[in-house]
This record gives structure tokens, C-alpha cells and sequence, in this order.
């Protein structure tokens, strides 16, 4: 039986039912936490409010508690409660899940709200940051470039917090470069689910190290994360290209583009494929050095892909400025969650967009987008992940529980719903957009809900999708395929061993399989 069977009782905050069975008061699970001296948001209050305001509004859950841990013994004293009184136990950091996995993606899970854990220090001796579970990206960034002159590869989104964004990959407009946010992570203190507080890295629980570094939201609750960090440099420059593609110009282009990220592109360039505007398609990138230097390193993508195309804005700056840029905020230093939006998203991790697939992808875009109403802000993000100069794709799949380290690109699509809510037919249009590539592509021909049945894609060998972008409407056993490919086997054994109650179940994680 699921919780939402029970969601008038858990609302009126007198039960909650768990995936474990018993019924729990509100009572008693907050009895548990303020006895054992863990603070906790009263119900209703403006912390409370604060705290179980999700940001993706269309998928909002109540938790039967929230905890506010300010140390890790409260953390290790909350998970001890919910696994005394049988509640499942969620770790929110940022709370910037697409899916509200934050919250558990369900309701009547007791939530370990991070984000008042947030202290960022540094170690010159070592170069290595040690930062706490709630700092979100733009603080981390900050912190480091302002007091230390030191930074670590991360997405753009400054609220993001860091714990699901380094737990699960972290890609980001450093990523081509300096490779995923995770690839920094040097050790971690990990709360697991009987209560232990254990330190995973290379020579510590190894195996723990290596399940945290793609998969970390499984297996339990990071408190602390310590992080290599690099010289922040003095000189990058952004840039835009508006590539002024047309319906029966953009395949000749995707092709072109994927030419050049797979063997030519350096790896100084970051930059994606996105439109924003239904139909006008650009590039928007970063690249590590001066403007003249972006310009000579971007000509022969240019000349080939779009020889019509011209750079509309590039700008040299500082790291901490370009972070800002994309951040799209006047001061990234951010300790308060995300605005929140309305919508659904869905990802594709692929090793090619050409021919029929790149066909499929165009055709759909230019056929559909148009017809949907003003309200709905549709867009794309073909990010270049991979390829010969790619220090994301230096490493093989298998060493991380990170497993697209092979595919050329992560494709984003979203889909926000700008007024009122969101329609109830409203994951057609994206679902409809990701069957007609995925169909072109190998096992795919059932679409993305039967591919993963089919001969040739049984372990995501060539196409995925990212957790980070997670897509809600997957059903377990699908998503965990897609998100962990052929990383799953040994990720199952490992949630068996250090998670086997699924302490820290969510509607998409890893099922504990010996």
C-alpha cells in the first residue's frame, strides 16, 4: 500500500503510512527528533513553509517531519530516528530536484533539510576545500574565488545545492575542461542508514566512494564533502553564436557541430546547442582563454555548421564574473532556495545526433513547438559532454557510478508552464519529442518506456539518461536503467550491502538487490 492512500490523514498531520507498513504519529517521530536534541521546523511555521516549498511546483509532497540538523550527530541522530520508527529518510540539500526526490517524491517521508550546513573551508597545504552538505553552488563558488583565489568544476545554477548536483555527476560550462563536479570529490563523511558515520574516499570504503560519485543520494546521507580545487583563472570568455538555422538547414548543422565536438573541439571550449525561442537556434559558451583565442578555436565549427552564423556577444572575464553570467543573478552568494517553476523535463544522454536521429529531432522541434500556447516556455539544451578532448570522457564508465562518460552529448528538455497550471496533458509534448529520437536509436524502437527491455539497450550502451535532470514520469526499474546503465548490477549489490531496509527509498532510486 502507498503513502497517498493516506495523504487527508498525513495532511491533517495526524498519521503517516510508510513504505515499511507501520502507521506513525507526527508525535512521535517529533518526540524522537527533539529528544535526541534535533532541531526541527514546527508545522506551519515560517521555516516549515520555507522548507516544504518545492522547486518544481507542479510536484509537491508533505513530509511528516522536517529535521534542521546544524552538525553532523544531528544528521546520524535523525536517520536514526526514521529507521527506528520505520520512515523512509530523505537528504535535501538545495531542494532543486526536478522530480521533488528532496522530498522523497512521495509523501510522508521525514526530511533532513541540509542547507543550514553551509560552511566552505580551505586547506592550502593540500589545496582541498572541505564543504558542508548544504552549501548551494553559488556560495561554494564564491566562498573559494573571493577568500582563496581556488575554484571546482559545477553547473550554472547558484541555488542548486551541492550535495545532488555532486552526488549524481555535476556537469556543468567547466565540465568539457576540468571535467564533472564530482571528478573533485576527494572524500566524503557519510551518514548511513544504520546510523554509522563512516569516511568514504580511495583508501576509506572505497566501494562507498565510488557509488557516492554517481549515485550518492542512494546510499546515504553525505554530511561533509572534501573537494580538489584548481586555480581560478584570471581570463575566460563567453560568448553566442546565432547559428540562424532553419528546418531544412539544422540536420546538415547538428551534423557539422558533431564533427567538430568529437574529434576537433579543444578542450578550452565549453558551449551548448539550445534555443529558448522555438526556432532560433544558437551557441552559447565558455571558453578558457581570450577572446581572439575563443574565436580562432570556434572558426571551423563556424565555418562548417553555420557559415551564415555570426558571434552576437563575447565578453572577457574573471572566473567568479563568468559564474555569474550564467548564473543570471547579480550576486551568486545565495543561501535561500531557488524562485520556484512550474514544469516537467525529461534528458537524453547520447553518443551521436546524426542522420535519422538528428532528422527525428529536427522535424518534431520545427513541427510541434510552434503549436504550443504562449504560456509554455519549451526549450532545448544540447550540451557538449564528450569527445576526444573531453576530460570528462579521460575516464572510463566504469570508474565512477557515473555512466555516460562515453556519450557525446546530455540533451536537456523543458517545458514550463508560465501561467495557471500546468495542463494535464502536458508531458505529451516532451515525451512525444524524446520517443521520436529515442526510436531511431538502438533497442529504442518501443520508445524510451520499452527500450529498456529490448536487445541492445539493456544497460544504456548507447544512449541514457541524467539523473540531475530527473524525469519524473519513469517508472522505477526504467529509470534505473537509463540513469545508471551498465553501472547498475554492481550499484544494486552495493545498496543491498549499506542500505538493505531502503532506509533511503525514492520512487527512482536503486533497489537493494544482493
Amino acid at each position: 500500500m502507498r503513502t497517498s492512500v493516506f495523504t487527508s490523514f498525513l495532511t491533517a498531520g495526524f498519521l503517516t503510512l510508510t513504505q515499511a507498513g507501520p502507521i506513525v504519529t507526527r508525535a512521535e517521530i517529533e518526540t524522537c527528533l527533539t529528544g535526541a536534541g534535533v532541531p526541527i521546523d514546527a508545522k506551519n511555521s515560517a521555516d516549515w513553509r520555507r522548507d516544504v516549498a518545492p522547486f518544481n511546483t507542479r510536484l509537491p509532497y508533505t513530509p511528516v517531519a522536517i529535521a534542521v540538523p546544524r552538525n553532523i550527530e544531528q544528521i546520524q541522530k535523525a536517520v536514526l530516528c526514521g529507521k527506528k520508527l520505520g520512515i523512509k529518510v530523505s537528504a535535501k540539500s538545495g531542494g532543486h530536484s526536478y522530480a521533488s526526490f528532496g522530498f522523497g517524491g512521495e509523501d510522508g517521508h521525514l526530511i533532513v533539510q541540509l542547507d543550514r550546513m553551509n560552511e566552505v573551508t580551505y586547506d592550502a597545504d593540500t589545496d582541498v576545500a572541505t564543504v558542508q552538505a548544504g552549501t548551494r553552488l553559488g556560495h561554494l563558488a564564491s566562498v573559494l574565488y573571493r577568500n582563496y583565489g581556488r575554484a571546482v568544476s559545477h553547473g550554472t545554477c547558484p541555488g542548486v545545492g551541492i550535495s545532488g548536483h555532486f552526488a549524481h555527476g555535476g556537469f556543468g560550462f567547466s565540465s568539457h575542461t576540468h571535467g564533472l563536479a564530482q571528478d573533485f570529490v576527494v572524500g566524503a563523511t557519510v551518514v548511513l542508514a544504520d546510523g554509522s558515520i563512516v569516511e568514504a574516499s580511495e583508501t576509506q570504503n572505497p566501494d562507498l566512494f565510488w557509488a557516492i560519485r554517481g549515485a550518492g543520494s542512494n546510499f546515504g546521507i553525505i554530511a561533509k564533502w572534501r573537494l580538489r580545487t584548481f586555480e581560478a583563472p584570471s581570463t575566460l570568455t563567453f560568448f553566442s553564436v546565432d547559428l540562424k538555422w532553419t528546418r531544412t538547414t539544422a540536420v546538415a548543422g547538428l551534423e557539422a557541430v558533431e564533427r567538430y565536438a568529437r574529434d576537433d573541439m579543444p578542450r578550452e571550449i565549453n558551449f551548448r546547442v539550445s534555443d529558448y525561442a522555438r526556432g532560433q537556434i544558437g551557441i552559447e559558451g565558455l571558453y578558457y582563454g581570450t577572446d581572439a583565442q575563443m574565436r580562432e578555436a570556434i572558426a571551423p565549427l563556424l565555418s562548417e555548421a553555420a557559415p551564415q552564423a555570426n558571434i552576437t556577444r563575447s565578453e572577457t572575464v574573471t572566473w567568479i564574473e563568468a559564474v555569474t553570467h550564467y548564473g543570471l543573478i547579480p550576486d551568486v552568494d545565495v543561501s535561500e532556495p531557488s524562485p520556484q517553476e512550474n514544469f516537467y523535463a525529461k534528458s537524453l544522454t547520447l553518443n551521436s545526433l546524426s542522420g535519422a536521429t538528428a532528422q527525428a529531432f529536427v522535424d518534431y522541434h520545427f513541427t510541434n513547438s510552434s503549436k504550443l500556447p504562449f504560456t509554455r516556455a519549451v526549450w532545448f539544451q544540447l550540451d557538449m559532454h564528450g569527445g576526444y578532448h573531453s576530460a570528462i570522457s579521460s575516464k572510463s564508465n566504469s570508474s565512477t557510478a557515473y555512466p555516460h562518460r562515453d556519450k557525446l552529448y546530455i540533451i536537456q528538455f523543458y517545458d514550463r508552464q508560465l501561467f495557471g497550471s500546468f495542463p494535464r496533458d502536458g508531458m505529451n509534448f516532451l515525451d512525444g519529442w524524446v520517443d521520436a529520437v529515442v526510436k531511431t536509436l538502438p533497442g529504442g524502437s518501443a520508445g524510451v518506456k520499452g527500450a529498456v527491455t529490448q536487445k541492445g539497450n539493456e544497460e544504456a550502451k548507447e544512449w541514457g539518461m541524467y539523473v540531475n535532470y530527473a524525469d519524473a514520469s519513469l517508472d522505477r526499474d526504467t529509470a534505473e536503467k537509463l540513469y545508471y546503465g551498465g553501472n547498475l548490477k554492481k550499484l544494486r549489490q552495493l545498496k543491498a550491502r549499506y542500505d538493505p531496509t531502503d532506509l533511503f527509498y525514492y520512487p527512482q532510486g536503486i533497489r537493494p538487490v544482493a
